[in-house]
């Protein structure tokens, strides 16, 4: 403790040079903030936050008096030219979200790449990120993988979207608000199968918890019991065999020739042991196409 003391006091005693710092916060373990976060934070002019009640708490807990401004996606354009003039001025400008590293599903890439453009120094210091976080605890591969943040809120577009990344080789990753977790997961078995998951919840907090399933149990799992707090579900890449949307097309255009798509989608979807609902939604898919 006396060598982390002395560390911190070393930062503390250097000059923060003028520039834009995006500094990575904790995802709920305030003990997981970094010492040179920390000094960043203590010698910026100000720090600009998605949500200055929000960050008041962590700023507090360690006694940092900076002056805090909001910046988030609703006032990003407003204030972009109010920060770049700061910085003009040879200001010291730290950049944090609610929790985890900035820009990863929050603003601030505008604001980043006008600062680079105007000559200003940008500095990022890692720290925690929920994604790789969910990643390391998840147990699947890790040597590639692909963050998709958010994605849509409604059913059909959510399905698209995923239809969009189910061929990419990587252990995917997405974030979800609690609210919805058990109908994108839904979702997620009805495009993807019986691929491997986990699904992660209040990660480094009191009650963190990971679920690890193939996602229609995973599905199944959350439809009887919804969970609180913010989620990261991370699915396991292709499998070599895993039945594609062509082939799955090719046996239903050959059954739609006689019978309806409800009795063919359960016809096809027994003969290739996929989801009914994934051989029926692309039918219908099929059938907008062609009309």
């Amino acid at each position: 403790m006396v060598a982390a003391a002395s560390e911190m006091q070393k930062h503390l005693d250097r000059e923060l040079a003028p520039g834009l710092y995006l500094v990575a916060t904790p995802i709920g373990n305030l003990a997981d903030i970094t010492l040179r976060a920390l000094s960043v934070l203590a010698r910026a002019d100000v720090i600009l936050c998605e949500d200055t009640r929000h960050s008041r708490t962590l700023l507090a807990h360690f006694r940092i008096e900076t002056p805090t401004r909001p910046y988030h996606e609703h006032n990003a354009a407003r204030e972009r030219p109010r920060v770049l003039a700061d910085l003009e001025t040879g200001r010291r400008v730290a950049l944090i979200s609610d929790a985890g590293t900035p820009l990863i599903s929050d603003p601030g890439f505008k604001l980043v790449r006008a600062s680079l453009e105007a000559g200003h120094r940008v500095e990022a210091l890692p720290g925690p990120s929920a994604a790789l976080t969910a990643l390391g605890v998840a147990g699947l591969p890790t040597h590639a993988f692909f963050f998709a943040g958010f994605l849509p809120p409604k059913s059909a577009a959510r399905r698209a979207r995923i239809a969009e990344l189910k061929d990419i080789p990587a252990t995917l990753v997405f974030f979800e608000a609690p609210s919805r977790v058990t109908e994108t997961l839904a979702d997620l078995s009805v495009v993807l199968g019986g691929r491997e998951a986990a699904l992660t919840r209040e990660l480094t907090k009191l009650h963190e918890e990971v679920l690890r399933s193939p996602l229609p149990q995973l599905a199944e799992q959350l439809a009887e019991k919804p969970i609180k707090g913010e989620a990261v579900i991370v699915v396991g890449p292709p499998q070599a065999g895993e039945v594609t949307d062509d082939e799955i097309a090719a046996l239903l255009e050959g059954a739609l020739r006689q019978m309806s798509l409800r009795d063919a989608a359960k016809v096809v979807a027994e003969a290739l042991g996929v989801p009914k609902t994934r051989v029926y939604d692309l039918g219908l898919s099929h059938q907008r196409t062609s009309e």
